[in-house]
């Protein structure tokens, strides 16, 4: 068993230990927070610490899964690999495309695992949408968004992750990711633009924003997100990929909401549309929930383990994709385009 140490336990490090519970390629040897979270009950009898480099030392785990916020990304994970340890950790790998390569260069020059969250790879429908986009042909158009109308809870841990990271790179990078996976072309430029929409939040963050990829073989890519209680719930799920040769598309169900976690990987219908052909729906009934797609997750991360998988390409498309991602952010705050 992958003796597994997680570190955060937010709502997807929570989501992470009750996968690794689950499973009987894991076994949790501890967990660390900040503070002391009400745990499920399927976690109650582990004790939580909040001494990471005390737990990292005492226990030497053979994994150990980071979903701390973002801006300690970087430092726990070569902490963990220098240790000895494998490790996964949550999207965005760091806040810097410096400190990401950081990450990466730790865990090539020690010989460790390093996978990095990006659920959209295991969940079945998005694999679908990517193979079907790339069947049609490029140059392609992707329209992509996330908003998210937060209000308590919610929004409380929206305005801590803006301490460090605004909703663009937070979420950006899972989509992204999805465009350079369709079309394979290096991003060339990021055009991008923000406002604060609150004065929750420090002056100098801003809740919404977009942007605008532009790739080498002429695709061209928009992808827009915002959080908080001011955010519309109308049209606040767009996932959208148009070529010369027709569209794929993800059509929510009806009574989708924003606010709801797996609204945001769940897909309902595939429409795929072909020039002289028209349009087709392909049903999604029955894919899995957030918790099975953390579950999936894990598995992959067991698998790269034990079967020792080459994970250089998974790590450099980390990079790549936060990189665009920040260039974005650069963009909104200069208000000037930042070539790549």
């Amino acid at each position: 068993m992958i003796r597994t140490l997680v570190a955060g336990l937010g709502n997807m490090g929570l989501s992470h230990a009750l996968a690794y519970e689950s499973s009987p390629e894991f076994q949790i040897v501890g967990l660390v927070n900040r503070s002391t979270p009400d745990l499920p009950a399927a976690l109650r009898d582990h004790a939580v610490e909040c001494d990471f480099a005390g737990a990292l030392a005492r226990l030497k785990p053979d994994l150990v899964s980071i979903a701390t916020y973002t801006d300690s990304h970087a430092d726990l994970a070569v902490a963990a690999m220098e240790a000895g340890a494998h490790v996964f950790v949550e999207k965005p790998l760091a806040t810097t495309v410096a400190d990401a390569q950081r990450v990466v260069d730790c865990a090539v020059a020690n010989g460790r695992k390093l996978v990095v969250g990006y659920i959209l790879r295991h969940h079945p429908s998005w694999q679908r949408l990517i193979a079907e986009a790339r069947a049609l042909g490029g140059p392609y158009v992707f329209r992509l968004n996330l908003n998210q109308q937060s209000s308590g809870p919610t929004w409380e841990v929206h305005k801590a992750l803006m301490q460090t990271t605004p909703p663009i790179v937070d979420c950006g990078v899972h989509y992204v990711d999805v465009m350079c996976q369709i079309t394979d072309a290096p991003p060339v430029e990021v055009r991008g633009m923000g406002l604060r929409l609150s004065d929750e939040i420090a002056p100098e963050m801003y809740n919404y924003g977009q942007f605008q990829v532009l790739f080498a073989d002429g695709s061209v890519g928009w992808y827009e997100a915002g959080w908080g209680p001011m955010m519309s719930d109308t049209a606040f799920f767009v996932k959208d990929v148009v070529s010369p040769k027709g569209a794929v598309s993800i059509r929510m169900a009806e009574d989708a909401r924003s606010d709801d976690i797996d609204t945001h990987t769940r897909t309902a219908t595939l429409r795929l549309h072909r020039v002289g052909t028209g349009s087709e729906d392909i049903s999604m009934a029955g894919e899995p929930g957030h918790q099975q797609l953390c579950e999936a997750e894990a598995a992959f991360v067991a698998r790269a383990i034990t079967e020792d998988l080459d994970l250089s390409r998974h790590m450099q498309d980390a990079v790549a994709s936060l990189a665009v991602c920040l260039a974005a952010d650069e963009s909104v705050r200069s208000g000037a385009p930042v070539k790549l």
